[in-house]
């Protein structure tokens, strides 16, 4: 058993992040709930009350900047490091030394955390950390599994490797199996020197919810966890945003205030959907002190005519709404971060990019989900717009909210998104 040093203990989580990736090209700065998976990983560490320092080994200036941004020291990893056959290992050791030359102070603890993990939690960092903190050598996050696993051993046929194939146990009389998550592994730093690898010594097994474990591989693994995300990341603390983070919210129409569809009459007269709770959470915005702003690429005087309606300005017919949206901030002195911006299609996602609280409608284009911050449980057009007043402003907003508007009279069939 590795001894422990009488000072408060010190943990380095070291967070691998590589610039190449054959499954998922970029795959480390892929978003998942609108955040890339590297941040993930950083804010995760950070949640951790045991860990001390946060630090990204990579190869590549983007994740670097992306890490920096969100809090992180940044170790730039020799070519050597930085192909498909170097080891997690060895970056974590490369790492390790760089950060004790640059602080002049050993590490107690070390961590590796996968950013290919993206719902790993500041818990589950923390209890690894604490295991090898309490004595262990090291540890690493395992979950609960019951499933029979199978080896194909031609010749003799297949094989059952945790069962018998000629016995078939109930669940609850099988010794539980625990699967390892590749999401967060904690060694003493002295024994992983030496041992060079994640496991030496008494390794702590670290419990964690089964439904997070989730190892993005290949662009399946990401469509998965883009659309795991509004429901996963609900519980997070600041996963959704509050009045005190947004000091505007601007709002595509087609949509995302409507359910995207254009009604037209034996005359040709065109119609929208909206929803009248929608319009009850941008009147509750509105007496909060939000500025507000309708933004859309539709020329259908319906969107001017929902606008006045709900008494706030609108942007319509416009080609590109991001410059309109830089252009609205600047002149009103709001800093772009402190925007919620919600859309549901591709025509938003550069303006997704500008503002800091990108927001998607519950059926918004799967590429737009993927970018945003959060996501609506609600569809546009069938009280989205509420649930994000309820978000900001508290639970006095929450609800479905009454029935639809009566269709709001048009005159252009191009849907905006």
């Amino acid at each position: 058993m590795t001894v422990r040093a009488p000072h408060p203990a010190r943990v380095l989580a070291v967070v691998p992040a590589r610039g190449g990736s054959k499954g998922v090209p970029g795959k480390n700065l892929a978003t998942v709930g609108g955040v890339p998976l590297v941040v993930r990983a950083v804010r995760a560490c950070r949640a951790a009350p045991h860990v001390t320092d946060v630090i990204v080994s990579t190869d590549d200036p983007a994740i670097a900047e992306a890490a920096r941004l969100a809090d992180a020291e940044v170790v730039l990893r020799p070519a050597a490091l930085a192909d498909d056959t170097a080891s997690s290992e060895a970056a974590v050791l490369h790492a390790l030394d760089a950060h004790e030359s640059r602080h002049g102070h050993p590490v107690d603890v070390v961590l590796l955390v996968q950013c290919t993990s993206p719902f790993l939690t500041g818990a589950d960092v923390d209890a690894v950390a604490a295991a090898v903190t309490r004595g262990a050598d090291t540890a690493v996050t395992v979950a609960p599994f019951h499933g029979f696993v199978w080896r194909d051993a031609a010749p003799g046929g297949a094989a059952g490797v945790n069962h018998d194939k000629a016995v078939r146990p109930r669940r609850q009389d099988r010794p539980q199996d625990l699967l390892e998550t590749g999401a967060a592994y904690a060694m003493a730093a002295p024994g992983f020197r030496t041992a060079r690898h994640r496991f030496f010594g008494r390794t702590a097994l670290v419990r964690t919810d089964a439904a997070r474990v989730l190892e993005i591989d290949d662009p399946h693994d990401l469509a998965r966890a883009r659309a795991l995300a509004p429901v996963l990341d609900a519980d997070r603390p600041g996963a959704l945003p509050r009045r005190t983070d947004v000091d505007a919210v601007v709002l595509d129409f087609d949509g995302t205030q409507t359910d995207d569809r254009v009604l037209i009459d034996s005359d040709g007269r065109e119609t929208v959907a909206v929803h009248r709770g929608d319009g009850l959470g941008i009147a509750a915005l509105r007496e909060a002190g939000l500025a507000l702003l309708v933004l859309s690429t539709e020329r259908n005087p319906v969107v001017a005519a929902r606008a006045h309606k709900l008494r706030i300005p609108v942007l319509h017919g416009i080609d590109r709404k991001d410059l309109a949206l830089k252009q609205w901030c600047e002149e009103r002195g709001i800093a772009p971060e402190r925007v919620l911006y919600a859309g549901n299609d591709v025509n938003d996602l550069p303006c997704f990019a500008l503002a800091g609280w990108p927001v998607a409608v519950a059926n918004a284009h799967d590429v737009v989900r993927g970018a945003a911050r959060a996501v609506t449980t609600a569809r546009g057009g069938d009280g989205a717009i509420r649930e994000i007043a309820a978000w900001l402003l508290g639970p006095s907003l929450d609800g479905s909210g009454p029935v639809p508007d009566n269709p709001t009279p048009g005159n252009s069939s191009t849907p905006d998104s």
